[in-house]
Formats: structure tokens, C-alpha cells, sequence
């Protein structure tokens, strides 16, 4: 376990950077508690406060994670709320939102406050969990989004499984409209992407693989934002990987639908052909795609039509994975590896160091309306300091997830979480 320091501690000689404000500068930051108390070019350092030289890094708010698979409870031999804890703090994320996918399924107020109260007791990275859209993820009768929000469910969604039904999905858009809450879709035609494998095209006739089109994605999204104008509900599209499905959600935004979405590292970073010679490890869902959607996402990240960019975090067991490709699950693990792929971003030029932050902080906190992903005084003091051009190679061996499923295994990357602070607390230390 890491050193933890209370009371007021000073982060001095560090780069602020704050998305939200847009603030980047030399300086040095004050915690007091659970909460900042002053940041600035010079702050003043009150005596008796423990003080922590940056040596010139990176200071910015933890990063936050709009979507997690936990697998606890139900699933603990292949991640446990406390170790995807250790993984989210080394990767400098602060706060995860876990999807309702476990075994009971959270659709119970009951199982909402057993996750809150499990991650509060573990200490580690904060963790807010969606609550299922429809009981039991089954696609057919409503939960009681009320009540669940009242016991702290942040939004509502079936999942890794699409609300296939476009009635029940108008109903969900209406009646989480009357309580101001928001609807979270995995958009995919259900029908059309039933028994795929990997993304439709010629590599996977090449393989023998059954395709699932990028079509599936436009025409969920495309019956859904006409959902969206007929209810007035909020919504978001998560990881959104075609560029028919952006063009959906750009035309939806310039009418002034309430529409937001996200993507992940794998959508901005692969194609298709990481799938090479069935790799299972690169095994998503959605499908990685061709390389003209992955420049798509790349300037749709650029644009601002991609809100928010999350982990996707999805752990699977040797057991899951080490299948044919056929048989294999779906998923990649992502909480040590999100900063350092989000900086791509940066080192390639297609965002400035602030902007690309702002999809992995200050974005994920406006869409679901957490008070984090932000420098200022009483904010909660939740940190990561870390340096954005330390080079080095992913090693699934080395992941503190329970599972190592990554298709970014071997790949050298540049941005190295150096401290990660909760609530003025330090909760990892690089060594």
C-alpha cells in the first residue's frame, strides 16, 4: 500500500492543467482534506503543510470513467471491485461507472448501494454505478429508474446489450425524461449483428468469419435520435466506432438534441486488421472496424462531435479468451493503459494536451453530472500527476486487473501516471 498523507499537503513546481477552465500553467497546488483549497502561479503555502516537489510533471484531476465492467459481484475470479481499484488508481483514474451487467444484475436499490458501499469500504478509486434500463437487462419491462436514481444509480442502460425494442426504448426515453435522467445505449441493430464475429468486409471473408456490418450501429442510432426528438429524453451513445453512426450523432447535435457519446482507445488506435491471425485479445464489441471509421472517430475526436473517450474496461478469463475466435468473449481490459492512449491523441498531433484530458475528466463529469474532472477550490481533491512524454511498452503480465485480455499487449506508449491522489489522499505511487 502506498503512503497516505492527511491534512494540507502542496504539490509544488508542477504543470497545472485544468479542462474545464482551460487553465495550463506553472505552479503548484494546495490540498486541505478532501478538498483543494488554491492552485495558482503562486499560491500562498500555509505553515506546517507537507509539500511534494512535481519536479516539473503534469498536475491534473483523476480521470473518470463513464464505462466499466466490474464483474462483482458474480464474476470475482475475473476482476473484483478491488482490483480493478488498483488497476483504475495506477492508470490515474479517480472515479468508475460500472455497468449494471452482474450476477444478480443491478436493478435492485438493494445491489446500487452494495457496489457504492463495497468500493467506499475497499478506498480506492470511487466507483458510481449505472443501474439496468429494463429488469434483468431483458429488454422488456422498465425498472424503477426513480427510485434507483434516489439510491444512486448516475444513469440508465441494458449494457453491452442493445434496448433492441423501439418501444420500450421510447418508453425509457419518456419516463427517465419526467426525473431529468439519462439513457445510455449500446448502439448496434441487434438483428443484423446476431452471430458476428469481427467487423463485416473482406478480412473477415477472408477468415471465414460471420461479419457484423458498421450499418448495424447508423441504424440504431438513427431510430434512436428520432426517439430522442418524439420524448425529449437525454442520451448517450457509448462507444460509437463507424463513421456513419458519427454522422447520426453530428446531424442529431446541430438540431439541438440532448445527445452525447463516447468511444474508446481501441476505436482510435486499431482496425480491423489487428484481428490478424485470430487474435482473440482484439475481439470487441462494437468490432474494430476499417481504417477509413477509425480516421472517422480520429476526426470526430478533433471536431468535438466524441464527447468523452472511456476505458471500455470489459475483463474475460484465459479460459474466455484462449478459444477459437468464434467461441472467444467479447472484451479488453483498459483502466492501466486509458491516459497513455489517450495521449496518442496529443502525441499525434490531433489534440492540444488540455483537450485530450477533457475527454477523460471534465467531459464524463458534465455528461453525468459528477462533481469531478476539475481544479478548482472545494473541488474534491482527487489528482493524478503524471508525465506525458515517459515512453513505455504495455505489458499485460504486469496489469494489476485480475484479467490481462488487451490488444494493445507489446505496443510502446508514452504518458506515465506518477501519483494518483483521492480526496487528498495518495493512493498510488509510482515506485
Amino acid at each position: 500500500m502506498s503512503k497516505i498523507t492527511t491534512g494540507r499537503v502542496a504539490y509544488t513546481n508542477v504543470r497545472l492543467l485544468d479542462p474545464a477552465s482551460g487553465l495550463d500553467c506553472t505552479g503548484a497546488l494546495l490540498t486541505d482534506g478532501e478538498v483543494i483549497a488554491a492552485l495558482g502561479p503562486d499560491p500562498a503555502i500555509p505553515p506546517g503543510t507537507e509539500v511534494i516537489d512535481g519536479q516539473g510533471l503534469c498536475l491534473a484531476p483523476g480521470l473518470v470513467d463513464m464505462r466499466v465492467q466490474l464483474r462483482e459481484p458474480g464474476e470475482e475470479h475475473k476482476e473484483t471491485l478491488k482490483s480493478a481499484g488498483e488497476a483504475a488508481v495506477a492508470g490515474g483514474i479517480t472515479t468508475m461507472i460500472c455497468l449494471p451487467d452482474t450476477d444478480p444484475v443491478i436493478d435492485e436499490e438493494a445491489i446500487v448501494e452494495f457496489v457504492a458501499r463495497r468500493a467506499r469500504k475497499i478506498g480506492l478509486a470511487k466507483v458510481y454505478p449505472y443501474a439496468a434500463a429494463t429488469r434483468d437487462l431483458a429488454g422488456r419491462e422498465l425498472s424503477e429508474m426513480g427510485m434507483l436514481a434516489e439510491a444512486g444509480a448516475l444513469a440508465f442502460t441494458d449494457g453491452t446489450h442493445a434496448i433492441r425494442d423501439a418501444l420500450v426504448m421510447r418508453r425509457a426515453l419518456g419516463y427517465a425524461a419526467t426525473f431529468d435522467l439519462l439513457i445510455v445505449q449500446h448502439p448496434e441493430e441487434p438483428s443484423l449483428a446476431e452471430g458476428g464475429m469481427m467487423n463485416e468486409g473482406e478480412i473477415a471473408s477472408r477468415m471465414g468469419l460471420a461479419g457484423i456490418p458498421a450499418a448495424a450501429e447508423a441504424i440504431l442510432l438513427d431510430r434512436d435520435m428520432r426517439l430522442v426528438e418524439l420524448t425529449g429524453g437525454r442520451y448517450h451513445a457509448a462507444h460509437v466506432s463507424t463513421a456513419d453512426g458519427l454522422d447520426v450523432i453530428r446531424r442529431a447535435k446541430a438540431r439541438g438534441l440532448a445527445v452525447t457519446c463516447d468511444t474508446a482507445p481501441p476505436y482510435f488506435m486499431l482496425n480491423e486488421t489487428a484481428v490478424g491471425d485470430y487474435r482473440s485479445f482484439a475481439k470487441l464489441s462494437p468490432p474494430l472496424r476499417s481504417e477509413s471509421d477509425r480516421l472517422a472517430v480520429v476526426a470526430a475526436l478533433a471536431d468535438g462531435t466524441i464527447d468523452a473517450v472511456a476505458s471500455d474496461h470489459a475483463p474475460q478469463d484465459q479460459d474466455s479468451k484462449r478459444q477459437p475466435f468464434a467461441q472467444a468473449a467479447f472484451g479488453a481490459v483498459g483502466l492501466e493503459t486509458l491516459l497513455a492512449l489517450t495521449l496518442d491523441l496529443v502525441h499525434g498531433g490531433v489534440l492540444d494536451l488540455n483537450r485530450a484530458l477533457a475527454l477523460v475528466t471534465a467531459g464524463p463529469a458534465r455528461i453525468l453530472r459528477l462533481d469531478a474532472g476539475r481544479l478548482a477550490p472545494g473541488a474534491p481533491a482527487d489528482l493524478v500527476l503524471f508525465d506525458p512524454d515517459h515512453a513505455w511498452t504495455v505489458d499485460r503480465d504486469r496489469f494489476r486487473s485480475k484479467s490481462k485480455n488487451t490488444p494493445f499487449d507489446g505496443h510502446t506508449v508514452k504518458g506515465a501516471v506518477r501519483r494518483t491522489v483521492i480526496d487528498g489522499r495518495t493512493v498510488f505511487q509510482d515506485a
